[in-house]
């Protein structure tokens, strides 16, 4: 086995072993809070989170508050009209005093709907451009999580995040905002012209003020504890049925489907319970408050029926009294209904945080490095250990590689030996325990993650196919490549045969994970993205795991000359692929057990004699079959 190379000094080691210790210290995931790395973002308030994203359209939201109060106003001023119709046009007796209130009334009410107009216009536009924000925040968020932080998150729950509470932001700032300020306006003015029209009876209705307030604050933090629990249900419940219907062949092949049913009946269940907690203290909430208002104004109003009977209340004033009393007591029905709301979408807004502000628990250095611009794909790993996140079994011990430019490399060993983990940490989706992993001999720590993922191209054992064409999943690999320059590395990954077999070719929809895809067929097509990314290094992960004898023989061909000039990577459990390495790594249980070419190992490494007779059977096997097909 080869030792590290000179250029390792001192001083770089104690600077990797410094950078890595930083590493542990920021990321989330290899502390104690990072078994519950949201409990703390919970804390977080939540209104002045929704007013960043209303920062930037500032001028819009000033325009809408403008519109609201003057709307408002205009409604206010009806009361006012009221009176003038009862004390000047009906008890006078004045139909020309009568008509010309008449026509008051009319244009205020015109300037009152052109205000509602546009402050809809205006609130509704917001709402859906900050939940548009929002998910463009969370969205950029999530692309940055490494896969520690999706080993512990079902991706159906984050969707679920993604979507459902996102859109209930929308509503909440689109309308149930708007309804919440136009009623709060509504209220401090109704009782402002309660106060000119009779202290003495606004008085009266102030001291109701308590009882009022009593039921929102208690129901109200209710309606917010539960309308989270609500959310975190129907996040389970998505969850669910997106892992039941991406496995759909599974369940059915199982006869799963009457299980499937009863474990989602029981979540089912489990949102209605919880929904149905939030409906009844909500419903609690309104009706108190309801009954509250509606008690204090009819009492009120019996106390000044008494006062126009004595005379020292005209019946205008009472009626404008009266016109503003309903206001008030519409607009504190209306805050009740919206606060539940508003709660419910706090609770939906917490959790977004969490997503918006989990930690990137892949570190970036302040001052990043940059590769030189040629690069020839050395690496140096040297002491290289690692444990993945909160589990303390090494699953790497102490590695020490040396790789030069252009070598072709294989990694042999059992399942679990730590092989694709090796893979993991040269791309940066973990830090390492300890030691560390140097790129033309600069440590990969030091490099911004997507410049060392660029020098890389990977071919997976599970192999990754998305949604759309063919031509659009192996461009993938190179998004700026042309059609040609595609239909040139499916011609070298033996993919263009059938690709064009099908009646849209290179524009044909591939399905949800490649489901119209045979497994050599999505093998081909993620060998074409990688013959298209032209990386110094490559990264094959059993390459060849999926394909039969004839697919696999015209793969190796490919991959043979994809290989020529770069540094290549190779996990493989059959011989005729490792066979001609320059240099065979044999794994065992997280440690390099032995190195060396075929001949060497077969004759000094026990481990890899097994490995080689067993695969030397299975191979001749093929080799008849294939001769059979010949």
């Amino acid at each position: 086995m080869h030792e590290p190379t000179a250029k390792s000094s001192e001083s770089t080691k104690t600077d990797s072993e410094s950078v890595n210790r930083q590493q542990q210290t920021q990321s989330p995931f290899v502390s104690d809070a990072a078994k519950n790395p949201t409990s703390k973002i919970r804390q977080r308030p939540v209104l002045p989170w929704i007013a960043g994203f209303l920062k930037p359209y500032k001028f819009k939201v000033v325009a809408a508050i403008i519109f609201l109060m003057i709307g408002s106003l205009a409604w206010l001023s009806l009361g006012q009209g009221v009176r003038l119709m009862v004390d000047e046009g009906f008890v006078r007796d004045n139909a020309q005093r009568l008509n010309e209130i008449i026509l008051l009334v009319l244009v205020i009410t015109a300037v009152s709907g052109a205000a509602v107009f546009c402050r809809f216009y205006l609130m509704t536009w917001l709402g859906e451009r900050v939940s548009a924000d929002i998910r463009l925040t969370v969205y950029n968020q999530l692309l940055k999580l490494s896969p520690a932080f999706y080993a512990k998150v079902r991706t159906g729950e984050v969707i679920s995040r993604f979507t459902a509470d996102s859109t209930l932001l929308q509503t909440v700032v689109g309308s149930s905002l708007s309804m919440a300020l136009r009623s709060g306006v509504t209220v401090l003015g109704g009782l402002v012209m309660m106060g000119i029209t009779s202290v003495k009876m606004t008085l009266l209705v102030l001291l109701a003020v308590p009882l009022v307030l009593g039921p929102v604050i208690f129901f109200g933090r209710k309606v917010r504890i539960l309308a989270r629990e609500s959310q975190d249900r129907v996040a389970d419940l998505g969850a669910y049925v997106d892992e039941t219907l991406h496995e759909i062949h599974t369940v059915q092949a199982y006869g799963h489907e009457d299980k499937d049913r009863s474990l989602f009946n029981t979540r089912v269940e489990d949102v209605m319970s919880a929904a149905s907690g939030r409906i009844r203290y909500r419903a609690l909430l309104i009706s108190s408050v309801m009954f509250l208002s509606i008690a204090a104004i009819a009492m009120v109003t019996w106390v000044g029926a008494h006062d126009v009977m004595a005379g020292t209340m005209t019946g205008g004033e009472l009626s404008a009294f009266m016109f503003y009393a309903v206001m008030v007591a519409g607009a504190v029905a209306t805050i009740s209904e919206v606060i539940g709301e508003i709660q419910r979408a706090s609770g939906a807004a917490e959790r977004l945080i969490e997503l918006a502000e989990t930690q990137v628990d892949i570190p970036v250095a302040t001052h990043p490095v940059s590769l030189p611009a040629d690069v020839s794909g050395e690496l140096v790993i040297e002491g290289l250990s690692f444990a993945y996140p909160e589990q303390d079994t090494l699953v790497l011990k102490e590695l020490n590689m040396t790789i030069t430019a252009g070598e072709r490399v294989a990694l042999v060993g059992p399942s679990g030996a730590g092989k694709s983990t090796l893979f993991q940490l040269l791309q940066r989706f973990y830090v390492p325990s300890a030691g560390s992993i140097r790129l033309e001999g600069i440590d990969i720590a030091k490099l911004t993650p997507q410049e060392l993922r660029a020098q890389f191209a990977l071919v997976p054992q599970d192999s990754v196919i998305f949604a759309t064409s063919v031509l659009e999943n192996v461009r993938y690999g190179r998004v700026d490549a042309t059609e040609q320059e595609v239909i040139d590395a499916c011609i070298a990954a033996r993919a263009h045969e059938f690709i064009s077999e099908f009646s849209d070719g290179y524009q044909t929809y591939l399905g949800e994970r490649g489901v119209r895809l045979s497994g050599g067929q999505k093998q081909r097509i993620a060998i074409a993205r990688a013959i298209l990314a032209d990386r110094p290094i490559l990264l094959l992960d059993e390459a060849t795991s999926a394909l039969d004898a004839v697919s696999e023989q015209k793969v190796k061909q490919a991959l043979d000359v994809l290989m020529v000039g770069k540094t290549t990577l190779i996990i493989a459990h059959r011989l005729s692929t490792v066979i001609n390495a320059d240099r065979i790594f044999v794994f065992d249980k997280g440690e390099i057990i032995a190195s060396g070419r075929h001949q060497e190992l077969m004759q000094s490494n026990a481990l890899y004699r097994e490995f080689a007779s067993l695969q030397l059977l299975t191979e001749e096997a093929n080799a008849s079959a294939l001769s059979d097909i010949v």
